[in-house]
């Protein structure tokens, strides 16, 4: 371990003395590339430093033990080898998570959409409360929301949201969001009572920059229309909203919610770079065996993965098995204690398999 996190310093100091290199800095791409590798190596550097001190201090603390001390020198002595030893043993477990590999989309911006799928009227008003959800949890991460595009039904739900999410590691915390979302609860349009259950889907993918997927103009067919509202209605008469068609793969993109022609073309085209990196990470994904590949995060989308229960104010992640009885906080962003635990599970998968590897 201690090889790895020399190795690490080396490098983080080394992407220091380019970050200050004037031909690096005249050069936005590469730029940008080692600043977000040095980013990516920042709390490990950090711990791994921190580490080094208390290292250092751990030593000289058990030197002058060994010296010839009154009672009192000798106490305060041991009492600072004590702390210092427990630091050590939470940097180490610091650092040795620090250390698993990492998903190398962690750090990107990403693309959500939430689809109303069994149960009808009510699926599409719950796939509405999920994209407030998310959108309330983002805000409290300091996180940017951008609304692509909205199929609004007819009583105020979403058959169809898609949108984007900007700001530091949203696909690490987003990832796990991607399944079958249940929820359980009386609709309001139910005279009789009784609890009805339907769900909705939600997809999330790491946004594909144009450096890692390029589309190129004879590859692409772009069909304009009006923009619609609830129930397909006309919002306005002017062909606004764009289709786009990535004529080799199928692959379809639509935006209808910018300002302008050019404005939606230019989001249905960031969608489909997006869609089409994701068909590619699958594939790659499929290719690994069923023992290496995580249960979290990477699952099947279609899988129920957590259940919102009305009745009993009630949450339940199934992957974990996690419950809690606070529904109506999580609704309201409040997702914090869902996604460290979906961490930590995940974490402990991929030390469990560093371990037997």
């Amino acid at each position: 371990m201690l090889d790895r996190l020399q190795a690490l310093a080396d490098r983080y100091e080394k992407l220091n003395e380019l970050l200050s290199d004037p031909d690096v800095v005249s050069d936005s791409a590469r730029l940008r590339t080692y600043a977000k590798e040095q980013s990516g190596l920042e709390d490990a550097y950090r711990a791994y430093e921190e580490y080094k001190v208390v290292l250092t201090q751990l030593q000289d603390a058990k030197v002058m033990l060994a010296d010839k001390l009154d009672d009192e020198l000798r106490d305060m002595v041991k009492l600072e080898i004590d702390e210092l030893e427990a630091r050590r043993i939470e940097l180490e477990e610091k650092v040795r998570l620090l250390l698993l590999p990492k998903d190398p989309n962690d750090g990107k911006n990403v693309v959500v959409e939430i689809r109303g799928a069994a149960g009808g009227a009510e699926a599409n008003l719950f796939a509405a409360e999920l994209y407030r959800m998310y959108a309330k949890y983002a805000d409290s991460q300091g996180w940017r929301t951008e609304l692509l595009e909205a199929n609004v039904s007819d009583l105020g739900g979403f058959k169809e949201v898609i949108f984007t999410i900007s700001g530091q590691d949203a696909y690490r915390k987003m990832k796990y969001e991607s399944g079958a979302h249940r929820v359980q609860r009386v609709p309001e349009t139910e005279s009789g009572g009784r609890i009805h259950t339907s769900t909705s889907t939600v997809v999330v993918m790491p946004e594909a920059e144009e450096l890692d997927i390029a589309i190129h103009d004879k590859d692409i067919r772009v069909d304009t229309f009006c923009s619609s509202g609830a129930g397909g209605q006309s919002v306005n008469t002017t062909k606004s909203a764009v289709r786009v068609t990535h004529v080799p793969t199928g692959i379809v993109a639509t935006c209808q919610d910018g300002k302008s022609q050019n404005d939606n073309k230019d989001k249905a085209l960031q969608v489909l770079r997006t869609r089409i990196m994701d068909v590619r990470r699958q594939e790659e994904e499929a290719k690994i065996s069923g023992e290496r590949r995580e249960k979290i995060g990477t699952g099947d989308r279609s899988e129920r993965i957590r259940t919102y229960n009305f009745p009993q104010s009630r949450v339940t992640d199934h992957r974990i098995g996690l419950t809690l009885h606070r529904l109506e906080y999580v609704l309201n962003g409040d997702m914090d204690e869902i996604v460290n635990a979906l961490t930590v599970a995940e974490q402990a998968e991929i030390l469990e398999r560093e371990n037997m590897g």
